[in-house]
């Protein structure tokens, strides 16, 4: 193969043209792990393909320089410096005209898709004459964009539906879901897919087939018709109206809404396109998703991997945490023995890993073989094993304490030892330990395969190895660490526990209890916290409460005693504030009024109010973490970039006049907490 320069160097990509006449043009970003499309990028493949234009080859085949991915997608670390909804169109517009003087190439091109290609990436393989994917069962092709408050910007919503039809097209740019390349297979995206080591020799091939007339399913075609059109739109309208309010995200309505006006056809769709990404853009729906993402990524980015990666977990308590942890660590490909005091407390909680493995997995070899790697160990051998002991019975200081004795003399030296209590400091549960240092918390939440936050908890005390493998070993199991200090609640609960009692105080005054919910869910929150508090377990928000309390400088609500008392314990005794059907709650039917500002005012700021305190506490490092924590592990409207930042975007002196409006109103568990002022300080 001959190299080929241009008048300037090229720093992320490398184009070469072999004795054939094809030119190979491979992206590979300059000091990055994965492949972006940032500015500098995409203006160095402009010039590259001006050249092709010039001088074309006899076929052009777009890889990567980097095992395993193909483009990520736009350099989402140039989003925040964009100043303008007339700069993020220019950009989007420009990335447009790039991609499709790829597409008007007199040669035939393939984009050879080397595992992951994401929004822009696909945008840009979706400019080639052909796609061949590498095989791979994992879902690596998608458009993203929604989940930061956009679309696709450079082409996507214009290409992908004349390709795939309208209806898989939105299925993918409405949820952002990936699909594996067999999908892609099936739906149009992708031509063919061959093994890693086959793909020069499939290139070519692809190249020597005439061009493609392509065009989507006969029924999308009379979809995209105008009559039909505006009915599949109002359609898609109803469904993701449902799932995300469009007055917090309006990216579904923008996407839906240029398929209205213009299915994807002429110009004018891709004017569009550019124009509403630009309006999106600048957003704070947008901004405050973008932040989102961030501080994901320094969550995934706390601590260095283990050394030797753990391969054996046991867990003992095989309750509804503990049997979904264990389940989980299965799930992600270590060996898992869980232990509890007779096999009929285990048996339950292996018929739900299986049903969930069932639900996961479609492989039948691979599916027997994660069921394997979960057994019953009621006699709790496997401790003396295990990389990780993890600890998840119930909450009580005394049976825990007898656990960790004994377990201590049965664990070998370098196994990491942990507890999930939600509520008990570690100081307490440590003082039996020969090695106090040596215990840490990894405190999951439920649902375990939803919640993606596991917090890491340290003391004073703790062996700073130990904490370090524990971080590492929440990100080997797909999780996202949390670094905090021991105090009770840790972080989330001890956020969530007067968010939780303001709600009972509002059910105490007579509010309805749908309108409770709504007040909170009309905020942006994934539920209301009453239905919240039925999915946690009555009885569970009762015993938090009772060691919170003092915390907090709340009593404990009689409401939610009373409850207990009389067995309503949530969504798992069928009944609690509302009854269950098949796990879903009948509610009532609340106000069909607008509710009264002050209700959501009540539940916001007592959650805002408390996560400044624990600011100011030092329960984590600083106010990024205490928003990465609240929204990874309770929901916390994401759009709103955490409490501490919504704090921020409210003003601080607002927030502080309404929670002491609310303090002369209501008492002093309004009564502005001292991290406010630390907050406005910095």
């Amino acid at each position: 193969m001959t190299a080929m320069a241009g008048q300037d160097p090229l720093h992320n990509w490398r184009l070469e043209r072999d004795t054939s006449g094809v030119a190979w043009l491979a992206i590979d970003v300059r000091a990055n792990t994965v492949n972006v499309l940032s500015r500098a990028v995409m203006e160095e493949l402009d010039g590259l393909l001006r050249d092709l234009e010039t001088n074309p080859p006899a076929g052009l085949v777009l890889h990567s320089g980097k095992p395993g991915c193909f483009v990520a997608g736009a350099d989402i670390h140039e989003f925040p410096a964009i100043q303008s909804a007339e700069e993020a169109t220019e950009l989007a517009s420009r990335g447009q005209a790039i991609i499709g003087m790829l597409e008007a190439l007199p040669c035939p091109s393939v984009a050879v898709l080397d595992g992951t290609a994401l929004g822009g990436g696909l945008e840009l393989a979706l400019g080639t004459t052909w796609r061949l994917a590498v095989s791979s069962d994992r879902p690596t092709l998608g458009l993203p964009e929604v989940q930061l408050g956009l679309h696709p910007g450079l082409g996507g919503t214009v290409r992908l539906p004349r390709l795939v039809g309208v209806r898989k097209a939105m299925a993918m740019m409405l949820t952002g879901r990936s699909i594996t390349v067999t999908e892609a297979v099936a739906c149009g995206l992708v031509d063919t897919i061959c093994e890693l080591p086959e793909w020069r020799e499939a290139a070519v091939a692809l190249l020597s087939r005439p061009r493609p007339r392509r065009s989507p399913p006969v029924l999308d075609r009379l979809l995209a018709s105008p009559l039909a059109r505006s009915y599949v739109a109002r359609s898609l309208e109803q469904k993701t109206r449902r799932k995300a309010d469009p007055r917090h995200y309006p990216a579904p309505g923008a996407m839906i809404e240029l398929w209205r006006k213009h299915a994807a056809q002429g110009p004018a769709a891709f004017a569009a396109e550019a124009r509403s990404f630009g309006q999106l853009a600048v957003s704070q729906t947008s901004r405050n998703l973008v932040r989102v993402f961030f501080l994901q990524e320094r969550l995934k980015n706390t601590g260095a991997a283990l050394a030797v990666p753990a391969r054996r977990v046991h867990v003992v308590g095989a309750g509804v945490m503990g049997g979904d942890i264990a389940a989980w660590c299965a799930y992600r490909g270590l060996d898992v023995t869980l232990q509890d005091r007779e096999a009929r407390f285990v048996e339950p909680a292996l018929e739900r890993a299986h049903a969930y493995f069932r639900r996961k997995i479609d492989d039948p070899a691979r599916l027997e073989e994660t069921r394997s790697r979960l057994r019953a160990d009621v006699a709790g051998e496997g401790a003396a094993d295990a990389d990780v002991v993890i600890e998840a019975i119930f909450e009580d200081l005394q049976a825990k304490q007898q656990l960790f004795g004994a377990l201590e003399r049965r664990i070998r030296p370098g196994c990491i030892l942990a507890t999930n209590t939600s509520s008990i400091p570690l100081q307490d549960l440590m003082s039996c330990l020969a090695n106090p240092g040596r215990l840490i918390g990894l405190h999951f939440f439920n649902p375990v395969a939803s919640l993606p936050l596991v917090e890491v908890v340290q003391t004073d005390a703790t062996d700073a190895a130990v904490l370090a493998a524990g971080l590492a070993f929440a990100r080997q199991i797909g999780k996202l660490p949390l670094p905090c200090r021991s105090h009770p609640g840790f972080l989330v609960n001890r956020v969530l526990a007067p968010y939780l009692a303001e709600a009972m105080a509002l059910v105490e005054e007579g509010v309805a209890l749908p309108d409770i919910d709504r007040a909170a869910t009309e905020f942006g929150m994934p539920m209301g916290p009453v239905e919240l508090a039925d999915s946690v377990g009555l009885d569970i928000a009762l015993h938090v409460a009772r060691i919170l309390g003092p915390v907090i400088q709340r009593p404990v609500s009689p409401v939610l005693e009373r409850m207990v008392t009389d067995g309503r314990l949530g969504r798992k005794a069928g009944k609690g504030f509302y009854l269950y059907q098949e796990g879903r709650p009948v509610k009532p039917q609340g106000s069909t009024s607008d509710i009264p500002p002050e209700i959501g005012e009540r539940l916001v700021l007592a959650l805002v109010n408390e996560a400044a305190q624990c600011l100011a506490e030092g329960i984590v490092a600083d106010a990024d973490l205490v928003d990465a924590g609240v929204i990874f592990g309770t929901g916390f409207a994401p759009f709103r970039g955490g409490p501490l930042h919504y704090a921020r975007q409210a003003g601080i002196g607002s927030v502080t006049g309404r929670l002491q409006a609310l303090a002369g109103k209501y008492g002093p568990r309004f009564q502005p907490s001292a991290g406010l002022e630390e907050l406005a300080r910095r």
